[in-house]
């Protein structure tokens, strides 16, 4: 077994074939970009074709290639459970796939893998059934967990080389020109399929919506596209939104968002021209309203605002409080609108969006990310992968990304959610290591990391009780009772990457 820098154990073989964490820029190095295979198209060919069959065929899909599709419509999405099911019925197996992130609504791929359609997956994350599945070891090769920095670089570099990309596209044009603000199925930027389409051999435009040609605004360009199929749906938009922007009465949540908005508005950061990011969930939401007040209140105006946007967001750019929204995916349908209609609301890719091998990401110039988490221990390492009973149900996302990149990162989460603690000795899966996390922030207060004492300093006359984290787990413990250990097997069900492409942790079957 070899370790990595934070103790935790990599079976050499892994080891060998990835590289072990060694630190957050530990491995950031020169490489030579991956390059598209390309098939010209000539004057008076067609890329336009009746089927999703006729499609496949026309990629020459086979076995073992690996394909990739786009989480934008998250638990809206028809397409990936559309596409594998011909695909399953074409008899291809010992498939690789590559989706930016899988949703509850993908449960049908437990079948294919069973079948031995699919027998590898890189993800962000995986949901529900399919997250049980995995970690009771149906699959014989563990599934790659990368963020969404990470999968971009991986892609880029040519880690992960795409066959043929599968895209949802929310409308389309019978040449290829692609964008998420027109159609029955909006869905608004398409930051994570940008990337796909950019490095995959063939790509096909999968839509419910032909345009006119040409398609504008074009976010993806008919020079990436090989084929067009339309469809009668594409997804369901309500499914976008689904549970991600849930406004919260929670007094706890409000209380949490509230001492974080006071740990911003004390910090250097809060200051004319600063930028920030802020999750989906209640209290996150929460922080954005807390964080309005603050600004109109001190007259402070953020320079631009990243990630997943949501409403709250654009409401903050619609009354000026926010110059510019940089969007790499969107969370409701307002935000897609707001993509559509106002020129400072940006659409960038994953590689601009995170990547740590790109040339400069947005999120190196961002001042405070505000991120969630399901467990943190007392090294500051936070788990957003696995539950309390070690199986996978959560997705890295740009945990990683944000908190290593950004000036001061925050994480907020309650002490203890039912019975089970958040503050702990140890996470059950390291997916952000503690060198990335600034400042924790629950209900009962706040710890900030000691390496950053300037930090420390800063929050001296804070209103906002303080403690060590250790004294925020013996708080949660005398809660909750200190939680047994899980029992592991021997199997590794799942590898976490790292941005950088070294393995940080392992997770083994439940």
């Amino acid at each position: 077994m070899a370790k990595t820098e934070l103790g935790r154990e990599i079976p050499d073989k892994f080891a060998k074939q990835y590289g072990t964490y060694a630190g957050e820029f530990a491995n950031i190095k020169d490489y030579q970009r991956a390059a598209a295979n390309v098939h010209p198209v000539k004057p008076g060919d067609s890329k336009l074709l009746p089927s999703i069959h006729d499609a496949i065929v026309a990629t020459g899909l086979k076995d073992g290639m690996t394909i990739s599709f786009h989480h934008h419509f998250r638990e809206g999405d028809y397409v990936m459970n559309m596409v594998m099911a011909e695909i399953a019925k074409m008899g291809i197996k010992n498939l690789s796939i590559a989706p930016s992130s899988i949703s509850n609504v993908h449960a049908p791929l437990i079948d294919y893998i069973k079948q031995g359609v699919i027998t590898n997956i890189t993800s962000s994350g995986l949901r529900d059934k399919l997250g049980a599945a995995i970690s009771s070891g149906i699959m014989d090769n563990p599934v790659i967990i990368r963020s969404h920095g990470g999968r971009a670089r991986a892609i880029a570099s040519g880690d992960i080389h795409i066959d043929v990309a599968f895209l949802g596209a929310p409308s389309s044009d019978e040449y290829g020109n692609i964008n998420g603000t027109n159609g029955k199925a909006t869905c608004g930027s398409l930051g994570y399929a940008k990337i796909d389409a950019k490095y995959a051999d063939k790509v096909v435009a999968i839509t419910d919506s032909l345009m006119p040609y040409p398609n504008t605004p074009i976010s993806i360009p008919q020079t990436d596209v090989d084929y067009v199929v339309q469809v009668d749906a594409i997804g369901d938009p309500n499914g976008i939104a689904k549970g991600a922007t849930r406004f919260t009465k929670d007094p706890k949540e409000l209380l949490i968002a509230q001492y974080a908005s006071k740990v911003i508005t004390a910090s250097k950061y809060f200051k004319p021209g600063f930028s920030f990011q802020t999750g989906t969930g209640g209290a996150s939401l929460a922080v954005s309203r807390y964080l309005r007040q603050a600004m109109l209140d001190q007259d402070v105006h953020a320079s631009f605002a990243l990630g997943g946007i949501t409403n709250a967001m654009v409401e903050l750019l619609e009354e000026g409080l926010v110059d510019k929204l940089v969007d790499v995916q969107d969370f409701d349908h307002p935000s897609a609108v707001s993509l559509a209609n106002n020129a400072q609301h940006y659409e960038i890719d994953a590689e601009m969006y995170a990547s740590p091998l790109s040339k400069g990401s947005m999120i190196n110039q961002l001042d405070i990310a505000i991120l969630s988490a399901l467990e943190v221990d007392t090294h500051f390492n936070v788990n957003v992968l696995t539950g309390s009973d070690g199986v996978i149900r959560g997705a890295s996302g740009g945990h990683s990304d944000t908190a290593a990149a950004c000036k001061m990162s925050m994480i907020i989460a309650p002490l203890v959610r039912g019975r089970i603690p958040t503050i702990v000795s140890d996470v059950n899966t390291i997916v952000t290591p503690g060198a990335s996390v600034d400042v924790v922030v629950t209900e009962l207060g706040i710890a900030v990391n000691p390496k950053r004492q300037d930090l420390i300093e800063m929050f001296k006359d804070l209103n906002v009780p303080q403690f060590t984290i250790e004294e925020l787990r013996d708080k949660a413990y005398a809660i909750t009772g200190t939680p047994d250990k899980i029992e592991y097997g021997d199997k590794v069900v799942a590898l976490v990457e790292y941005r950088d492409g070294t393995i940080i942790d392992a997770v083994h079957n439940v």
